[in-house]
């Protein structure tokens, strides 16, 4: 079994490296690929069968030229009962196929735990480690569906009179869900937010005590319990910042003062600038916390709810505030209550121009449009939207289904999803270019990170998005 042993590290340092032909014939492969993925003439044989399938795509797509990073794959060996972690990077090689295919290289590294932990600690640990990171993900959506749930509730009740509020409201719910699925991806990647946006956090602070309405008042009032949560905060200078990311940090906090006074207080927002620094005070009259509790609140891991708790959310919240420039501090008396202190850099240049978003591209130009998803849902709302705005809409659940119905000459444009089961939406791609090359083509995928060849797909655009959106995408590429 040639050079593979154990690994004594997180990542085992010699390179697994192979080169596979465009049609996925083996060229060549080291003594390290040999030894942990076999000398077997199916380069994939040791991967389980869903494995098998995704990096056999992988080498397809990167054979026509797209760079495909950070596949991560299960390796089963009969002398380990885990299979172990490999990530590989399928890298094009341009040479002179006369199809214009390209071989792949392919270099991976193995990722392990040390040999010294047995293989019980090891599951142990990862199930540790998936159920905190679920546990934090489910404990966020479940207040913003509580959040939505709740508004819906509160529009039957009150009829139409609110109903812009409502849905105002739960849009800005649904967009954050979207975006705490965006930031796990990036934290994962190890990705630092680059792009900020102007903030009205007076505005900011209304909107969030308006969506956790129903968490602090209806709920609590069916317990005979009187909860109130009321800003005094005038308007305050711009900052610079991530209106999702510093909302998650707002929630959190009126939910964590709803919960530490179970017999009814008072949550007040305040605020006041410096000139250089904008400061939002958080006081509530609840339970209060001792000297030691307030020591260890930002620290990953660490709740006072127990298993209610996951111990992220204000650790979370100390990150978004270090990542906008700003800090998070608190102050609290047992008995009495607390006061959480935020301070935020000021943008001097947005203060003084204000906020004045780009106009959205617009036109009434009625196009021919061939919409390819394999969610009957996603296909047929994206359908709707762009047939409401007087466009002709043909849909396809599939890629397959795509190409027969596709003619160069009777479409404006392909929309296209990018994961789908028989066909990917890239491949989809450079199927069409092979009898159309002008037709525009925009590829649409709920990952943060896709590369695409430029050649083929002419822009790529993150789920979710506005219909607003697609239609000034579509005036640019006209």
């Amino acid at each position: 079994m040639s050079d593979y042993s154990s690994p004594a590290g997180m990542i085992e340092p010699e390179l697994l490296v192979a080169t596979c032909a465009a049609d996925g014939s083996v060229l060549s492969r080291n003594s390290a690929w040999l030894g942990l993925l076999g000398s077997s003439p199916d380069i994939w044989f040791n991967l389980p069968m869903d494995d098998a399938e995704i990096a056999r795509q992988n080498l397809k797509e990167a054979s026509h030229g797209s760079l495909v990073t950070h596949a991560l794959f299960m390796v089963n060996r009969a002398d380990r009962d885990i299979p172990i972690p490999v990530l590989l990077h399928f890298i094009p090689v341009q040479d002179s196929h006369p199809t214009g295919a390209c071989s792949v290289a392919i270099s991976g590294e193995i990722l392990s735990e040390p040999s010294t932990w047995t293989e019980s600690q090891t599951h142990r640990h990862r199930m540790e480690t998936l159920g905190r990171m679920t546990m934090g993900m489910t404990h966020d959506f479940n207040n913003m569906l509580s959040g939505i749930l709740g508004h819906i509730e509160l529009w039957k009740i009150e009829g139409s009179a609110n109903a812009e509020l409502h849905l105002g409201t739960i849009e800005k719910a649904a967009r954050d869900g979207a975006e705490l699925i965006s930031k796990v991806q990036r934290y994962i990647r190890q990705e630092v937010r680059t792009a900020f946006e102007p903030i009205d956090l007076t505005a900011l602070v209304s909107e969030c005590i308006s969506f956790t309405k129903p968490y602090w008042y209806n709920e609590p009032r069916r317990h005979g319990i009187d909860i109130s949560v009321t800003s005094s905060l005038v308007e305050l200078p711009l900052i610079d910042g991530s209106a999702s990311e510093l909302r998650d940090v707002l929630v959190n906090l009126i939910l964590n003062a709803v919960h530490a006074m179970p017999s009814g207080g008072q949550v007040v927002f305040s605020g006041k600038s410096d000139g250089q620094f904008v400061e939002i005070v958080v006081l509530d009259n609840g339970t209060g916390m001792s000297k030691e509790v307030q020591k260890q609140i930002f620290e990953p891991l660490f709740t006072t709810k127990g298993d209610r708790g996951t111990g992220m959310g204000l650790a979370v919240a100390a990150g978004i505030l270090r990542e906008h420039g700003g800090s998070i501090s608190v102050s609290s008396t047992l008995g009495v209550g607390s006061v959480f202190t935020l301070q935020l850099p000021i943008n001097i240049f947005i203060s003084a121009r204000g906020s004045q978003p780009a106009p959205l591209s617009s036109s009434n130009t009625s196009r021919r449009i061939l919409v390819v998803d394999d969610e009957d849902m996603v296909r047929g709302i994206i359908s709707k939207l762009l047939s409401i705005r007087g466009h002709q809409v043909i849909e396809a659940s599939s890629g397959p289904e795509a190409i027969a119905k596709f003619d160069p000459g009777l479409f404006d444009f392909v929309i296209t999803d990018q994961g789908m089961p028989e066909m990917s939406g890239r491949e989809l791609a450079y199927q069409i270019r092979k009898v159309d090359s002008a037709i525009p083509i925009i590829l649409l995928t709920g990952d943060t990170e896709i590369r695409v060849d430029g050649g083929a797909i002419n822009r790529v655009m993150t789920k979710p998005f506005k219909i607003d959106e697609l239609e000034a995408l579509m005036s640019e590429l006209s």
